[in-house]
């Protein structure tokens, strides 16, 4: 048995089986590049689910880690730090709110905008109590938590987890007129309508342009917080900073995480402004971990280094070409259907159902070539490498993914 096969004995058999990998064991990372046990090199085109959108390992961002670990690490906030405030006025300066509550994984991000949105509406907008409502759409992926796959329709993750949480209302995704006729409906019990502005897990699903300006009005007009679910598609991943920026939308909650941290260190935050976060007063929410001083200090450099960089610019650039290529791609290979996205969040729909192997083939063969990615529902594979790849790198990508495809065919 051979080093790789051995470590995957070893998941395996002590590891609970809630995930599926592709057979590929990874041990270093550098920029847009892993390397498996065996030293083989690959183009990582996932980058943990676009929480490396600053590259692997990043030096800043490692820096940064290593100086606070040495400094102090975790104090719970029964006593201030010496990072948190600074990390505070960064990024509510950074994307223009009065507070941000700092949490640590994107799961515990959504939860706490649900608590602070339910709050809000029995404080502020006086919804009778018990009675408040949150409105998601369908398809969406918020997370693992009881709480949100209570509103999740996908049945592996919601199937004999019950009983659900209850307070939800499903509405179709890029469907204003179903979101008018439910705020017409209830909006007097509505407190919060709960968003991703790209559908990532769902299989990158993009809404049409205008979409989410029509549901930020309708939530102005019923008096109902407009929260955005940024964890995957923030931080520059679309070719904006947010990719509600794409259609200058103001959210009333933001909720952010996975590259906040540069893939270091597991670091969430919700932002609002005062009027909705200073609902919550000491003793109804927190976390050990929350707002710790090692991942102020990370958070911050790894914010930073986007701006520093300029990776949304970057993002928007290589997008295009990379929807561009795969498109004339989709033309000459019948496996590919068609591409979307936004930015470098990208999916490529393969010919074949939902039911079938082949997308899963396909990345085990890109694998062999060197490339990473991951199916998602079946026959959807998303392609979301970090923003640090330039476009010669891109190119060599667009090779690989080619040469896999001609291969495949035969």
């Amino acid at each position: 048995m051979g080093k790789s096969a051995e470590l995957i004995a070893l998941e395996e058999k002590y590891g609970a089986h809630n995930y599926h990998p592709l057979p590929v064991v990874l041990e270093k990372g550098e920029g847009i590049y892993v390397w498996d046990i065996d030293g083989k090199k690959y183009f990582d085109f996932l980058s943990a689910y676009s929480a490396v959108n600053q590259g692997h390992c990043h030096p800043r961002i490692i820096k940064a880690l290593k100086d606070q670990a040495e400094k102090l690490t975790l104090t719970s906030r029964a006593f201030y730090n010496a990072e948190l405030g600074k990390y505070e006025k960064f990024i509510t300066e950074l994307f223009g709110f009065d507070k941000v509550l700092p949490m640590n994984t994107g799961a515990e991000a959504v939860e706490t905008a649900l608590k602070i949105a339910r709050k809000w509406g029995y404080e502020k907008k006086e919804i009778p109590a018990g009675e408040a409502i949150i409105v998601v759409c369908k398809d969406n992926f918020h997370g693992r938590t009881t709480t949100i796959i209570s509103f999740s329709n996908d049945e592996d993750a919601r199937k004999n987890f019950n009983p659900y949480t209850s307070g939800f209302e499903a509405v179709e995704y890029n469907d204003v007129e179903a979101l008018k006729q439910l705020f017409a409906d209830k909006a007097d019990k509505i407190c919060g309508f709960l968003v991703e502005p790209i559908q990532g897990e769902a299989g990158v699903n993009v809404p049409s342009e205008g979409y989410l300006k029509a549901c930020e009005e309708l939530c102005k007009q019923h008096n109902v917080l407009f929260i955005a679910d940024e964890i995957q598609t923030g931080i520059a991943r679309t070719g904006k900073m947010l990719a509600i920026d794409h259609e200058n939308i103001d959210a009333d909650v933001l909720i952010l995480g996975k590259a906040v941290s540069g893939g270091a260190y597991p670091v969430s935050a919700v932002l609002a402004n005062d009027e909705v976060m200073n609902v919550i007063k000491p003793g109804q929410h927190g976390s050990t971990y929350g707002g710790n001083p090692l991942a102020a200090a990370v958070a911050m450099e790894a914010l930073q280094v986007v701006l520093d960089e300029k990776l949304a610019d970057n993002s928007e650039k290589l997008g295009q070409i990379f929807r561009a290529e795969i498109t004339k791609m989709a033309e000459e290979f019948p496996l590919f259907k068609s591409v979307r996205g936004k930015g470098l969040l990208n999916a490529i729909l393969i010919n074949d159902t939902p039911e079938s192997e082949t997308a899963w083939n396909f990345c085990v063969a890109m694998k062999d070539n060197g490339l990473l990615a991951k199916p998602t529902h079946g026959n959807i594979i998303r392609f979301a490498p970090p923003l640090v790849m330039n476009e010669e790198q891109l190119n060599e990508c667009l090779a690989i993914i080619r040469k896999t495809a001609e291969e495949f065919q035969k």
